[in-house]
């Protein structure tokens, strides 16, 4: 694919290192010569000195023949003018970032659509929504719906009492239950597993299930029933005051802003509902006088990855079940799993999840990237005649490392296995190691 990617930001940086990897046509547009050199050294890739929003540069970029233009600086309204620009100058695709949460309201999305504009990401509305969803389940380090909970994804850490340890996973579930194992995480490998896998102690195991089957996950992983009341969020970031107003409604949340200014603004914009405390949230003494021993849930959310997974640990020595640490450097994510964080969030990983899925030609209604394992899960829709109805599933000469989990049809959750048949209109859930699914789209196509 010819890929225009506009803004060369944090977002759009990882996009193209991650693009140029799997061999697409990529060109970076931006006025930050210093960063693009870099950029057009270390990687395969064009880049191009201008403005996203520039008629004349989205022309030289050649955005009459690209197939898909992602504006992603900083600015969302320079985003929707180049979004739209490219639409009219020939990019067959346009997904751009923004930051109204109103512009992602399905009510208003013809606008956009008006607009030439395919789709719109805002990572800091998402993250938000991740973090809201964690809380509520602390035993959870990574949980997704797909078609409004008709199927659930739960990654949970295992540990050394849980009875599944030792199992082969064919012994796990039968094919009357409505769940089962799709993916796990060891060490630094993952696993697209078989029936003759065993689970391992502190292995991140990926489960797919209906909703009825989520405490059955819950049982069988040996976590115990957490409730939580209060929660704690360091950092007054765009992140966490989006994470506040959701959580706000079924919890107590204080959040503890270093900046003065800053705290003034958040505790103005959130009200009463959220206490904002003006403080350092390094700080053991205050942290203590907050009552931390006594909160359920703490959430790192400052401009620091060092700071956040740092401070999650200080949070885990005062006795907190749930942490959350927002890690935008990618390489500091395996160093998280290892010192037992617990929840990471990741704004690129998110962006990307997103972008990839507008990439594939198949119909994919849902994607995610998983934050631990180098994998992806996305959510396929069937058409009539497509190559994965012809068969049962154990009949198909599906690609290695990849997994049909799960499929939705008439709005129920329905578990795959060998001799499910897939119909036409239905949704299936498959995992399948990062970068694969491209491979998977002559199925479903």
């Amino acid at each position: 694919m010819k890929i225009i990617i506009g803004g060369a930001g944090e977002v759009g940086i990882h996009l193209a290192k991650m693009l140029s990897r799997e061999n697409h046509s990529i060109v970076v547009l931006d006025e930050k010569e210093d960063v693009l050199n870099n950029l057009n050294a270390n990687y395969d890739l064009m880049t191009m000195i201008g403005s996203p929003s520039s008629i004349s540069c989205l022309k030289d970029a050649g955005c009459n023949s690209a197939d898909l233009f992602i504006g992603v600086t900083p600015d969302e309204c320079r985003n929707i003018v180049a979004g739209h620009l490219a639409a009219n100058l020939g990019a067959k695709k346009v997904v751009v970032r923004v930051e109204t949460p109103e512009y992602l309201d399905e009510n208003n999305r013809h606008y956009f659509q008006n607009l030439g504009i395919h789709s719109l990401i805002c990572p800091e509305i998402l993250a938000a929504k991740e973090i809201a969803e964690s809380i509520g389940r602390p035993w959870v380090r990574q949980f997704h719906e797909f078609d409004k909970g008709a199927l659930v994804l739960l990654g949970v850490k295992i540990r050394e009492d849980a009875p599944i340890i030792g199992k082969k996973l064919m012994e796990v579930f039968s094919q009357e239950e409505s769940c089962r194992i799709a993916a796990i995480k060891r060490g630094k490998t993952t696993i697209i597993p078989s029936g003759q896998d065993v689970i391992l102690t502190n292995d991140m195991v990926y489960f797919i299930s209906t909703p009825e089957y989520i405490d059955t996950v819950r049982k069988i992983a040996n976590k115990p029933i957490e409730k939580v009341e209060d929660v704690m969020i360091m950092g007054g970031s765009r992140i966490a005051m989006l994470a506040a107003r959701q959580i706000a409604r079924k919890y107590n949340v204080k959040i503890i802003e270093s900046n003065r200014v800053r705290s003034e603004y958040v505790k103005d914009r959130l009200g009463a509902d959220v206490m904002v405390i003006q403080g350092d949230g390094r700080d053991m003494e205050l942290l203590h006088n907050e009552s931390i021993e006594t909160t359920e849930a703490y959430v790192a959310l400052t401009g620091s990855s060092e700071t956040n997974i740092f401070s999650c640990l200080a949070a885990k020595r005062f006795g907190v079940q749930r942490t959350i640490a927002e890690v935008e450097q990618l390489d500091y994510i395996p160093l998280a799993e290892n010192l037992d964080i617990g929840i990471v969030i990741n704004k690129k990983l998110i962006a990307a999840s997103h972008i990839y899925q507008m990439m594939l030609e198949a119909d994919v209604a849902n994607m995610k990237c998983l934050t631990f394992a180098d994998a992806d899960v996305a959510e396929f829709v069937v058409k009539e005649g497509s190559k994965i109805t012809k068969k049962p599933v154990k009949d198909l000469s599906l690609p290695e490392n990849v997994s049909l989990g799960g499929l939705i049809r008439d709005g129920k959750g329905i578990i795959i296995y060998g001799g499910t048949q897939i119909q036409a209109g239905d949704r299936v859930v498959v995992f399948c190691l990062s970068s694969n699914l491209h491979k998977l789209e002559k199925y479903f196509t």
